[in-house]
């Protein structure tokens, strides 16, 4: 029975997937990069579901691509693949939950990509990072080339993507391309903390603010300010809004519902 490559679990409102194959240390096969763009899809159908943790199993956080069955496939199905791999990443970008990357060990080539594709990345402090995709000749995919030189300019994007080199997870704090870092076994347990105070917060107005951060690598200054202006009149309507409201006023913590 062929092992299955990518796991979930619920805990609480939270969605906790494992990307499972740990003797490869987690490299995508076409069935893990399906499932997790059908699993981040599905998500949106799930109103029980209002924060998603990705995770790996084993040593590490995945290694990217296969190495190993590299240079077998022809053209047509190497653009097929890549295709497939870009599914997932604007499903990502387009889910209304917030995302997590939960990293150790390695993330490398489009596994690094994967976590930069998150909202917000945890790594243990001795975790690291590669743009390896220059080891076998290749260009960055799965959204590297566009992620990377935003969180940290052109020329430092570049020096990885040509170098192949690993950057340590300090490094990567210090950046700001990593939000929090713990020793590995305090990991699991911050990631969850900080995965259900987002599962307990205002989704919709999380949602939105995805939205409009995407949208302000390419818009102007007045673009924004109106699309803030008629976001805002939206996320009024809503039963967060109200609850957060009455809840300043009553002086306690609101009880966000995600409505």
């Amino acid at each position: 029975m062929l092992k299955e490559h990518l796991l979930t679990e619920v805990n609480n409102n939270v969605l906790i997937v494992t990307l499972n194959r740990p003797e490869s240390l987690n490299a995508f096969s076409p069935d893990m990069i399906s499932n997790l763009t059908k699993t981040i899809t599905d998500v949106k159908h799930k109103p029980n579901i209002r924060a998603v943790v990705i995770k790996g199993a084993g040593r590490s956080f995945t290694a990217g691509g296969d190495v190993k069955s590299m240079g077998q496939a022809s053209a047509g199905q190497l653009y097929d693949h890549v295709g497939k791999m870009n599914d997932c990443i604007l499903a990502m970008d387009s889910s209304e939950v917030p995302i997590i990357a939960a990293v150790h060990g390695f993330a490398a080539g489009a596994g690094f990509n994967l976590a930069l594709a998150c909202d917000l990345i945890v790594a243990s402090d001795d975790s690291q990072f590669a743009m390896s995709f220059s080891q076998v000749g290749l260009i960055s995919d799965g959204g590297g080339s566009y992620f990377l030189p935003k969180l940290i300019g052109p020329h430092l994007a570049k020096q990885l993507f040509f170098s192949a080199e690993p950057i340590s997870a300090e490094r990567l704090y210090q950046l700001g391309v990593i939000n929090y870092l713990f020793p590995l076994n305090q990991l699991e347990e911050e990631t969850l903390k900080l995965a259900d105070k987002l599962a307990s917060g205002p989704t919709k107005a999380f949602g939105m603010m995805k939205k409009l951060v995407t949208h302000s690598f390419t818009a102007t200054l007045d673009e924004m300010l109106e699309q803030e202006r008629i976001t805002q009149t939206l996320m009024a309507s809503t039963e967060d809004h109200l609850e957060g409201v009455a809840a300043f006023k009553e002086k306690r913590k609101p009880e966000f519902t995600g409505n």
